[in-house]
């Protein structure tokens, strides 16, 4: 069996309103494109109306362990990928299907961002959330010695294989800044690239992140920089 090109990472909680029609437009719209694999990341226990919209679709389905963190699910995700390139994407329609081909066709890049903070990004988001949120990144970007406009946006294109190298130990949403950051200490010469995406608001159910916990992270972001 030849090599697969792309896994898609979906990591989930609570999401089956959108995965009913999230799950089978990706698939059409890489059908015909990529030798692909779907991995839905859900809870640690089984959301059963998740497990048979994965079922029906024949896409993999496995749980976070040994907890709820959303780092969990980035590092089984990680682990279970099989792709030469991995793309992480949210469960909640804030991430279009059909921009993945267009992160996909810069695959030779080590990181490709869906930005919504370069020119021509935008984002649904309320003016505070906006403005919070470019903070944050600015933050992010120069603690971490990043030189990059959105950091913190989930929907990217990796290399799987550098993916499999790091060691990864942030346990929520601040694992994605992780990822970047040791990326770029682990290789020589990172050719990270920031295209403009317009970012969505969900569609159905609740966001995981609040301004508690993202105001936390800052600290965990520190330690990550000043202290591994």
């Amino acid at each position: 069996m030849s090599k697969l090109d792309l896994s898609i990472v979906i990591p989930t909680l609570n999401e089956s309103e959108n995965l009913k029609s999230l799950i089978p437009e990706i698939k059409n719209i890489v059908y015909d494109k990529l030798n692909f694999e779907i991995i839905i990341i859900d809870g640690v226990d089984i959301d059963e109306a998740t497990f048979k919209i994965a079922k029906e679709n024949k896409v993999k389905y496995f749980n976070r362990s040994p907890n709820n963190d959303y780092g969990n699910a980035v590092r089984i995700g990680i682990q279970k990928s099989s792709g030469v390139s991995t793309l992480f994407m949210d469960g909640d329609y804030s991430h279009e299907p059909r921009f993945i081909l267009n992160l996909y066709k810069l695959k030779n890049n080590d990181v490709v961002i869906a930005s919504r903070y370069v020119s021509g990004g935008k984002t649904d988001n309320l003016f505070f959330s906006e403005f919070l949120s470019k903070i944050l990144n600015l933050f992010y970007s120069i603690v971490l010695n990043l030189n990059l406009k959105d950091v913190s946006n989930s929907f990217k294109l990796y290399e799987t294989y550098k993916l499999k190298k790091l060691k990864l130990v942030c346990n929520h949403f601040d694992i994605i800044e992780e990822i970047i950051f040791k990326l770029k200490l682990n290789f020589k010469n990172l050719k990270i690239v920031e295209i403009p995406y317009h970012f969505k608001q969900r569609k159905y159910g609740k966001t995981k992140r609040n301004f508690f916990i993202v105001v936390a992270y800052l600290f965990s972001i520190l330690r990550l920089r000043f202290f591994k």
